[in-house]
């Protein structure tokens, strides 16, 4: 295929959504500390309850809880044998359910008394039955470090590469860093940055050359005479679309070269940041098997927010405490950009929302 002009029609946003629904990549073992950040790839269940058995959760004197019934200053109550004494953590005896406070015990009687199971963990209160992780949930620190409490030594993940080809019209490279890391809340990770020229035999090169799942192009997707990009992927491979219904991020578009995805970002600012949004992250999902979040951010906005019919848009969103402000979309300005925390997608068909509608917040 070759490269479309400007004025060809430009592919709406959910078919090219469907066109980059990639299968994900082979899942891998890793060790849990080396997890983070990736994509489980199964449910990851605890070997066994945490933990196995009643623990005291303070120091004190484990005893049974029906033999210091009434216990108090006025009417001690003698206890059947000496207590024994625990640290927190440790398993309690048999026998006992419950840790006094060492102020409990004057001698050998109770001058307090507790409910059964106070100053204790029962058995399987940390941990029980079920997953640790979910299937397509990205594996977090904290994650990681209930896993090793567990006892779960590995686990099968999937962490699609990615490589970035920055066009010479981005230099200095100052975008790419962000890209890296908005993919890396999917659960993929950048393996390599490569600068090309504003050359379509180097770029087709470094696409070719790319030892990654997925190879993203930023820069060089308009319609000038530097912008060289859909003219690299289509010697490399083939170009599917170049010119999505996206505002700003028009004149993005993807393919494939070497059976693996291609997707060609704008190089301005704005731009880049919205075909990111729209485009990249849900490629990267896919890639790594990543379930859709639940929980959506959800919050109203604080003034009325106007959109382009026949056209998905991105405009970009500052948090506030009572909600989100509109910033603006397609040729925002830096300083405004630089504000953004979110963004909302606004469907094609939608002129936009109404001051106080609840919208879904894309987190920046």
């Amino acid at each position: 295929m070759t490269p479309r002009l400007a004025s060809a029609t430009l592919m709406p946003l959910a078919d090219a959504l469907a066109r980059l629904a990639w299968p994900p990549v082979p899942a891998r073992a890793v060790p849990v500390a080396e997890a983070v950040g990736a994509v489980a790839a199964a449910d990851v269940l605890a070997p066994h309850p945490l933990p196995r058995g009643r623990t005291a959760l303070r120091d004190g004197f484990a005893v049974r809880a029906a033999d210091v019934t009434g216990a108090s200053p006025y009417a001690p109550v003698p206890l059947p044998a000496p207590p024994d004494w625990v640290e927190a953590g440790a398993a309690l005896p048999p026998g006992t359910d419950t840790v006094l406070p060492p102020e409990a015990l004057a001698g050998d009687e109770a001058v307090a008394d507790a409910p059964a199971g106070e100053g204790t963990r029962a058995a399987g209160a940390d941990v029980a039955a079920g997953a640790l992780v979910a299937a397509g949930e990205r594996v977090s620190a904290l994650h990681a470090a209930g896993l090793a409490l567990a006892g779960v030594a590995t686990l099968a993940v999937r962490s699609p590469r990615l490589a970035l080809l920055v066009t010479g019209e981005t230099a200095p490279d100052a975008l790419s860093p962000l890209v890296a890391a908005l993919l890396a809340r999917e659960g993929a990770r950048v393996c390599a940055t490569i600068p090309v020229p504003d050359d379509p035999a180097a770029i087709a090169a470094g696409i070719a050359a790319a030892q990654a799942d997925a190879v993203l192009v930023l820069g060089g997707t308009g319609f000038g005479r530097g912008d060289r990009s859909a003219e690299g992927l289509a010697r490399a491979g083939s170009l599917a679309a170049h010119g999505i219904g996206l505002r700003p991020g028009e004149t993005a578009g993807f393919g494939e070269a070497g059976g693996r995805p291609v997707l060609l970002l704008p190089g301005r600012p704005d731009a880049m940041l919205a075909a990111t949004l729209a485009l990249a992250r849900p490629l990267a999902a896919a890639l790594a098997g990543r379930r859709a979040e639940a929980g959506t951010v959800r919050l109203p906005l604080l003034r009325k927010l106007s959109s382009v019919i026949g056209l998905s848009e991105i405009v970009f969103l500052r948090r506030q405490d009572q909600g989100v402000l509109p910033l603006g979309g397609a040729e925002i300005p830096l300083h405004s950009l630089l504000r953004a925390d979110g963004a909302v997608l606004v469907p094609p068909d939608i002129e936009g929302y109404a001051g106080g509608t609840m919208i879904e917040m894309l987190p920046l």
